[in-house]
């Protein structure tokens, strides 16, 4: 593998750890009665600023010029991004960030298909990458619903190590199947994110200016709902101190370095290949969430994971 091969493969894997992270460290907070659509404003609000001052170190002699289509198409990532991380975090809530990792192998199989029916990925039953895109394909989404729906015997059950509290452990009971419903929606909406990205990318190939103005518009729409749905003014605060901390890290490794390092591989690679580095979170998740969250270690999920991680390398 050469090096320009290598670090777009480098830093997939790099951020598929980060997503990991973000993942676990929601469903801490949201367990702990942190608003979801406020976690989502506060992490766009702060990681805007942060990709902002880097497009200008890393963009100053390239600047395309900003069209009002080319805006349009910021205000469309906007909305998707933030539909996606909405019913993320809300499937996450709803069941653990075990589920959460391990559905998220649907995203590769949503994007061929997208890329496919845009005409992005050349479909040719003769060749044997789209042979092996389309085995990947229905294994991956036939993975997922098994997944959720079926568990297995268990084989190791853990305390959690955060200090929760007796309402919060029983409002942690997954709800597997509605969990996993949210979680689709948000594959769904996470494989239209990165093909309208990889269109983008092509007329305004100023990766960082695209996520910052992603991340100004989701913050703004979340901001907006966020307004609408909590009337609560100490729904916003930051206290206790994991919440700041969850926010801190969203912004700078799940938004700026996450999306802003996806987005650098995107522009070199296509949808597809970015696509297929979800499964990489799933080893991460497990291993963290029995050891930190509690979580019950299933084998039938765990055997499911492993099959849809080696199919998708």
């Amino acid at each position: 593998m050469g090096k320009v091969a290598l670090l777009p493969f480098v830093g997939m894997m790099m951020t598929e750890c980060a997503q990991a992270g973000l993942i676990i460290i929601s469903k801490v907070v949201m367990s702990k009665g942190m608003n979801n659509l406020i976690f989502i404003f506060y992490s766009n609000l702060l990681a805007s600023p942060i990709l902002l001052l880097f497009s200008f170190l890393f963009h100053r002699s390239e600047r395309p010029q900003l069209t009002p289509s080319i805006h349009a198409g910021f205000f469309l990532l906007g909305v998707l991004g933030f539909f996606a991380q909405f019913f993320g975090y809300t499937g996450i809530n709803y069941s653990s960030p075990t589920l959460g990792t391990a559905m998220l192998n649907l995203v590769p199989a949503f994007t061929f298909i997208f890329a496919i029916t845009l005409r992005m990925e050349i479909f040719n039953w003769r060749s044997s990458s789209t042979l092996a895109k389309s085995v990947g394909t229905i294994v991956s989404i036939t993975g997922a619903l098994i997944v959720t729906l079926y568990k297995g015997p268990s084989l190791l059950m853990t305390s959690p190590s955060f200090d929760l509290s007796h309402a919060q452990l029983l409002a942690q009971q997954p709800n597997w199947i509605v969990g996993g419903l949210f979680l689709v929606v948000d594959c769904i909406m996470s494989s239209s994110w990165t093909i309208v990205e990889a269109k983008i990318l092509r007329k305004y190939p100023a990766g960082l200016i695209v996520v910052f103005f992603y991340c100004f518009y989701a913050a703004v729409l979340s901001g907006a709902v966020s307004l609408i749905v909590e009337r609560d003014p100490s729904a916003w605060s930051l206290k206790p101190n994991i919440r700041l901390l969850a926010v801190l890290y969203s912004a700078v490794f799940g938004s700026a370095f996450q999306v802003g390092v996806s987005t650098w591989c995107l522009s070199r690679t296509d949808p597809v290949f970015v696509a297929m580095f979800k499964p990489v979170g799933i080893v991460v998740t497990v291993i963290v969430g029995v050891i930190f969250m509690g979580e019950t270690l299933y084998f039938g999920r765990i055997r499911i994971s492993v099959l849809l991680f080696s199919d998708a390398y």
